[in-house]
């Protein structure tokens, strides 16, 4: 038997169908109104930014003002005395007071095969670096913090990238991993101030991070507990390298020039700071880095999962 169609329901002109191509036509005419509106405002939008942007060029205002229609205003934040704050890589809530107390002189002892090959490893990577920089501690702290910068992001990332796989937490590892990565660049940041490398250093620089990135991302998948067991043995070496760096600056062979703003701020530092209260809690930073990349090693050594252990969040 063939199966009609009831003539009540027409398909295409008329009826139920043809009310709703008409609906349908109808709300595609209205869209399009809309997004014409829409575009004929941003683009107004957009015109009146740009004009604010060349009025404040011909005021001669020194910040930059953004064409942007998306209404994103940048907060207008001030410090503890008042001032407008003018850190953009930091907010002051981000800002603290380094604990300079911490014991510079603990030492993991390496016992393990595994604990051996990393603190051999970074012992032989100490012997160029100090044929090259020799006392020049300033350049040799912007090659160390391009370098120690590498390791919290690297870890953090494939971390955060396990915790996605998985479907579980990281127990604060990748916070943490990316804090010690944010604080080591800000060294960086600092004795960019203090230091000005010349261009074989830069140079230097880009190769230095390119290999030692790849080689940490390799060893950090094949063992963890190996690459923070030589992030660790790496921060004992930083602690050497500043403590020497402060000797020569208690001895006259560097100037101990005042603090730059950006590291006052940081750390809170007294406003009359110098080069030295700049490395001294440098230093400490190195020291707590060290602490806890130990201690995520031997967390590994112990069969431990990183995200079994709450992470030492802000401990630095």
């Amino acid at each position: 038997m063939r199966s009609r169609v009831p003539a009540s329901r027409p398909l295409l002109a008329g009826g139920e169908g043809g009310l709703w191509a008409r609906l349908l036509a109808t709300s595609a005419a209205e869209a399009a109104k809309e997004e014409a509106a829409a575009s004929k405002d941003n683009v107004a939008s957009t015109a009146a930014a740009t004009a604010e942007a060349m009025q404040a060029v011909k005021e001669g205002e020194k910040s930059a003002v953004v064409s942007s229609y998306w209404g994103i205003v940048p907060a207008k934040l001030v410090n503890k005395d008042g001032a407008e704050w003018k850190w953009s890589c930091f907010r002051p809530w981000e800002a603290y007071t380094s604990d300079t107390s911490i014991d510079l002189t603990k030492h993991h002892q390496p016992k393990v095969l595994l604990d051996k090959i990393a603190y051999w490893t970074v012992k032989s990577l100490r012997v160029p670096t100090d044929i090259f920089f020799q006392r020049r501690y300033g350049c040799r702290a912007m090659m160390l913090e391009t370098v120690a910068a590498v390791p919290g992001m690297v870890g953090g990332m494939l971390l955060h990238l396990r915790s996605l796989r998985r479907f579980e937490q990281s127990g604060g590892w990748i916070r943490a991993l990316l804090e010690e990565a944010e604080n080591e660049r800000m060294h960086l940041m600092t004795f960019m101030e203090v230091a000005d490398p010349k261009w074989y250093e830069r140079a230097l620089v880009l190769a230095v991070q390119g290999v030692f990135f790849n080689a940490y991302f390799v060893g950090y998948l094949l063992s963890p507990k190996f690459a923070h067991r030589v992030v660790g043995y790496l921060e004992e070496e930083a602690i050497h390298s500043y403590t020497e760096f402060l000797r020569d600056l208690e001895a006259g062979k560097i100037e101990n020039v005042p603090a730059p703003r950006i590291a006052i701020d940081y750390w809170r530092l007294p406003a009359d700071a110098r080069l030295k209260d700049v490395v001294t809690v440098v230093r400490a930073d190195e020291a707590h880095h060290r602490d806890v990349n130990h201690f995520a090693a031997d967390i590994h050594f112990q069969g431990l999962e990183l995200n079994k252990t709450p992470a030492p969040l802000g401990y630095h």
